[in-house]
């Protein structure tokens, strides 16, 4: 079991557990990890539970630049071919995700540890929207035109904020909300 700390922000920080541990080393940067879904019960579970940030020592550390390493691998594989994947999807429950910035020239993929959206545009947009870990289902979801997020710099340690619009936005919501244990399916759209 991780120790586990309150931060001055009242959102909880501990170690990676032994199992999440068991996770990110049990391959090389290479190495696909396993997506959970909906469709298993245990790891339907896990995808409920909230997330918890890692420390300054857990972002500078190989594991982390593994973990990292590894999330873009999976989510990038044609295989699996998503723009998104939040670290809960693949069993370990800290604050991070990958997402692909289509904002950005080449749409790479980038890593963002302990990330929080802090605003949310008043300006709506919806769109349908899918899931690794709910496979073979989509729907249409209302999201914020535009959020800022804030998020770990892996390599200053310092907190950085940066304005997000239109898909790549809906990327982070989607992503982030993962985190919070809440799946795009809570948020179906009915008009």
């Amino acid at each position: 079991v991780a120790c586990t700390v309150i931060c001055s922000c009242g959102t909880r920080e501990g170690s990676f557990s032994k199992k999440e541990l068991s996770l990110i080393l049990s391959g090389d940067s290479s190495t696909l990890m396993r997506v959970l879904t909906v469709e298993n019960n245990a790891d339907s579970l896990l995808l409920r539970r909230p997330s918890l940030l890692l420390s300054e020592r857990e972002i500078a550390s190989d594991t982390y630049k593994l973990l990292a390493k590894r999330l873009v691998t999976t989510v990038s594989d044609s295989t699996v071919d998503g723009v998104g994947l939040a670290a809960p999807q693949v069993g370990i429950l800290k604050r991070v995700v990958a997402v692909q910035r289509y904002d950005k020239e080449g749409a790479p993929f980038e890593v963002y540890p302990n990330i929080r959206i802090t605003e949310y545009s008043a300006e709506k947009q919806t769109g349908r929207e899918g899931c690794l870990s709910v496979p073979d289902t989509s729907g249409i979801v209302e999201r914020a035109q535009s959020v800022v997020i804030s998020y770990t710099c892996p390599q200053t340690l310092e907190t950085v904020n940066d304005t997000v619009q239109g898909y790549t936005a809906v990327i982070f919501q989607h992503e982030t909300d993962h985190l919070d244990g809440v799946l795009y399916t809570d948020k179906l759209y009915c008009e």
